[in-house]
């Protein structure tokens, strides 16, 4: 077993203030692969007094220097890119094909994209007699979830060393060791002592004190719409800002345009993808009602050449849930769906046949689901599809929009024009038209429930700054400085 028990804090790999033992366990085998330290609000302590004490020079490093930073950890993020794979593998459980082509690379992503935002972002600019300038906030708590461990990491990491920040991270207790690895590359990469600080831990403790932290001058949290909560009410009594990416129940509308029978493949295999992992999964399918047992036959379809295996081995789409509490609450949801009254198509409660050991679900697929079902309100989090029924197009938009949720939405039209009416109609963040990928220049977040705030690109970048007006900067009648 690997132990990974110290913190990285002020440049150096630490010990906690306390023992506090924590094993990180494959999701595929059950069994433990290393040991982490659950931090204290004492090494919070010390990693935020780090990372106050770096800010004083950091924050006025030129940009050019923030620049080559985040170039020098693309280079170095690149020379690890297959150890980061294997690792995010290993901990969460995404086949090792899929870690090789989208967990570990979107780290590097997101890197690359703020070198773009960099090279056109103004941080000052004058209108009128005043000096807009846009300043780094200050110390960042930034506390990351298991299911995409590196992109989210870096789409808060990276603009927040572009804006001039300093922080402190707590990633995922249950996948904590490609941050651990992450934090070498950093390291390698020649970043300040005291510019990133890592401390392991649990939410109610490490990132309770990571978000009542008086010296914290933001916290940026991505997980469930519950923790986002705590997070919130632990960060109000000192008025910090707070970002949250949080849950999501995503509508996927299948127009009766489009080719209907690719669009359900699609929107099934998406749904699966990452084991149902995924905020943004876009889990309740919308069709029109007299589609219903055409699209039954697709998802079902999609569902049975779904290959479930180990994630190491060749041609897996699709690897076990990162830990066995997401793995009884998803069997505990399959089970209120049938309860409920949903029509089982296809998957269904218990590991698939022939596994025996591991964290494992079918593909699973509903139809006749009603929007009220438990099945379509919460966020389950594993591949289960809900396919709900419509009669036109306007009870599709009032069904997807019938939810505490709005994080991500899919349209799927013959016709574009078609496509983007609907999709601005739709109360979320981004939605996807036509099977369209996610763009890293734009921006990444939700309404209601699912958050407040925007990662990604220059959207992103913002939400690290502090906007301050300079009155009087300028002479009367002088346009320039």
């Amino acid at each position: 077993m690997k132990d990974c028990r110290q913190f990285y804090i002020y440049g150096r790999w630490v010990n906690p203030t306390y023992v506090h033992d924590f094993n990180v366990i494959n999701p595929a085998t059950e069994e433990p692969i290393a040991t982490i330290s659950l931090g204290s609000a004492a090494d919070v302590h010390s990693a935020v007094v780090s990372a106050k004490k770096a800010f004083e020079s950091y924050s006025e490093t030129p940009l050019d220097e923030r620049l080559a930073f985040v170039k020098k950890i693309i280079d170095v993020y690149q020379s690890k890119i297959d150890e980061m794979a294997e690792t995010i593998s290993l901990e969460m459980g995404a086949p090792l094909e899929f870690s090789r082509s989208a967990q570990a690379p979107v780290g590097l992503w997101h890197f690359q994209e703020i070198v773009k935002v960099l090279e056109s972002f103004k941080f000052e600019e004058v209108k009128g007699s005043t000096l807009m300038r846009k300043e780094p906030i200050g110390v960042c708590g930034l506390i990351t979830p298991w299911n995409w461990p590196m992109n989210q990491i870096s789409c808060k990491i990276a603009p927040a060393l572009a804006a001039g920040c300093t922080m402190v991270l707590k990633p995922s207790e249950i996948a904590p060791l490609s941050a651990y690895l992450f934090m070498q590359i950093l390291h390698e990469a020649g970043l300040p002592p005291g510019v990133l600080n890592m401390v392991n831990g649990d939410g109610p403790t490490v990132g309770s004190a990571i978000a009542s932290h008086p010296d914290v001058a933001m916290v940026s949290f991505t997980g469930s719409t519950r923790a986002g909560i705590a997070v919130a009410c632990a960060a109000a009594p000192t008025v910090k800002r707070v970002t949250q990416e949080l849950g999501g129940k995503s509508a996927n509308i299948i127009l009766d345009d489009s080719d209907f029978k690719s669009a359900v493949k699609q929107g099934a295999q998406a749904c699966f993808r990452n084991s149902g992992q995924s905020c943004n999964a876009p889990t309740r399918m919308l069709v029109p009602r007299k589609k219903m047992e055409e699209a039954a036959a697709a998802a079902k379809e999609a569902a049975t050449s779904t290959i479930v295996a180990d994630p190491f081995s060749e041609g897996v789409t699709l690897g076990p849930l990162a830990s066995r509490t997401q793995f009884e609450k998803v069997q505990r949801l399959i089970n209120k769906g049938i309860e409920e009254g949903a029509k089982l198509i296809v998957g269904g409660p218990g590991r698939p046949e022939g596994i025996t050991k591991g964290y494992y679900v079918k593909p699973t697929v509903f139809t006749d689901v009603d929007n009220n079902m438990t099945i379509a309100r919460e966020e389950i989090f594993g591949p289960v599809l809900s396919i709900i029924p419509y009669e036109d197009e306007d009870e599709a938009v009032r069904i997807a929009n019938d939810t505490p949720y709005g994080l991500s939405g899919f349209v799927t039209s013959g016709s574009i024009e078609r496509a983007r009416r609907v999709a601005k109609r739709i109360r979320s963040g981004n939605v996807h038209l036509n099977g369209a990928r996610p763009d890293f220049g734009g921006c990444f977040g939700g309404y209601k429930q699912s958050g407040n705030g925007r990662e990604w690109g220059e959207a992103g970048l913002e939400e690290f700054l502090e906007l301050k007006a300079i009155f009087g900067y300028v002479a009367p009648g002088k346009k320039e400085l």
